[in-house]
């Protein structure tokens, strides 16, 4: 047996400090750092059967290097698959953060229902009781998904050496804790010695492990920093616990893109995924209302139609208001400084309000033409003609830009049923021919004059 080694950790930014003292020096938080033991003795956490103890790695040259497709674990999920980039990749490691009651076992729960693999769901914090209730309502028929309630790690593997399961999940990262620290669960050191002894089973043995992490009053995930750079993927599951909408978006994915995103609708026997977001993303309304615009935008391959809502109004106290929600307030002070100095509108004295419908934040400069629209259609109370959309960059000169991929968001925009789009004349147009009107304009002034006359 080895000596027992003890460090320093702060609780709150994870950083190591070779004395206590009563501030850290890397996040300035006091009476954060705590003495944790680090090293017991020295035992592996997970021990691979002789005959499957791989040889020492060689260097190969990189044309000698085998680039065979790796073939990936379909979820039976289509919103998770895009999010993932196809599906789960074999001996990766996936960590799922979010807020508290948004769904996140929900999520899992119901992917280890449906999965063609055998799976082991390990709970750390509901009973097997509990989970099956829960289960009942979402799918209560499934031969492939076993229940484990267990915290530590070294009877967690005991067990799957002998259920053997195609696919392991644990929820949560910061319940589990293993004999070889002498540390509380979800201490510092208890979570990187935990998530090591993962990453060690899953490169071993080729079996996905997807973890759920709790998340700080910050949005953070819970933990050493390092958390995030040792798995191969982290997925974020957001929205609002007062509405039924959920997105799912991938924070880091060695195996595919960072920009796709996924949505699910909660419901009372589950999580619905919502192919169309459209549908969810424009309100329905039975009157023509002014400051309202349409945009085109991209995330990842998904092109999606979002509603812009703008208030303009006569500012009762002294200073403007200039507020956003789902949108880049920076941005939109540029706007009205274009729209003030080259379009000629006043909208210096004016309480500007603006909101992207959903509850999505767009960083997508392709919107600046559908807040330029709302803006001033809710400034003249002229309603924008129902079946218009935009898809445009505003510079500072007050030009319309071309965006990327232009035909795509055309495409989406006539599938939805819209009539017209405003498009930058200097976009490269590839569509010979559409049932969609496309208008061409190259100043903020031609776009004014289109719609308000």
């Amino acid at each position: 047996m080895s000596k027992v080694k003890t460090a320093f950790f702060c609780q709150n930014c994870g950083s190591q400090h070779a004395k206590w003292q009563g501030q850290c020096n890397a996040c300035k938080q006091w009476n954060t750092i705590v003495e944790e033991i680090i090293q017991k003795e020295d035992k592996p956490a997970w021990r691979t059967p002789v005959s499957e103890i791989k040889k020492a790695a060689k260097p190969l040259k990189i044309r000698e290097i085998d680039s065979a497709h790796e073939v990936r674990m379909d979820t039976c999920d289509g919103e998770l698959n895009r999010v993932l980039g196809g599906g789960i990749v074999p001996g990766s490691l996936i960590l799922l953060g979010g807020e508290p009651g948004i769904g996140k076992s929900t999520l899992l729960l119901q992917i280890s229902l449906k999965l063609p693999y055998k799976t082991l769901y390990v709970s750390g914090e509901e009973s097997q009781k509990q989970i099956k209730m829960r289960a009942e309502r979402i799918n209560p028929s499934s031969d492939n998904c076993y229940i484990l309630t267990e915290t530590k790690t070294q009877n967690i593997f005991r067990q799957i050496q002998e259920i053997e399961p195609e696919i392991l999940i644990i929820d949560s990262i910061q319940t589990l804790h293993t004999e070889y620290i002498e540390a509380s669960p979800g201490s510092i050191s208890q979570i990187r010695e935990t998530t090591a002894e993962l990453i060690k089973f899953a490169k071993e043995t080729n079996i996905p492990v997807i973890l759920i992490g709790h998340i700080t009053k910050d949005g953070n995930i819970a933990g050493p920093k390092i958390l995030e750079h040792m798995v191969d993927t982290v997925l974020q599951f957001e929205g609002d616990r007062n509405h039924v909408y959920r997105i799912l978006r991938s924070l880091k994915n060695r195996f595919g893109s960072t920009s796709e995103l996924g949505i699910y609708e909660m419901l009372g026997s589950g999580l619905r995924e919502v192919s169309n977001p459209s549908e969810i993303l424009i309100s329905h309304k039975d009157a023509s209302l002014s400051g309202t615009a349409i945009a085109t935008t991209l995330e990842g391959m998904r092109p999606l139609m979002i509603e812009i809502q703008a208030l303009v109004s006569t500012a009762v106290y002294g200073t403007p208001q200039r507020s956003t929600t789902g949108y880049n307030a920076k941005r939109l002070n540029m706007i009205l400084a274009v729209l003030e100095k080259r379009a000629g509108f006043r909208l210096g004295t004016k309480d500007v309000f603006l909101n992207i419908t959903g509850g999505i934040s767009i960083d997508d400069p392709a919107i600046d033409l559908a807040v330029v629209a709302a803006i001033l259609s809710s400034n003249e109370d002229i309603p924008i003609e129902e079946g218009f959309c935009f898809a445009g960059e505003v510079g500072l000169s007050g030009e319309i830009r071309p965006v990327n991929r232009v035909d795509q968001r055309i495409q989406e925009a006539e599938k939805l049923g819209f009539s017209t789009i405003f498009v930058s004349k200097y976009n490269k147009i590839a569509l010979k021919k559409t049932a969609i009107n496309i208008r061409l304009v190259s100043k903020i002034e031609d776009v004014a004059s289109e719609l308000f006359g």
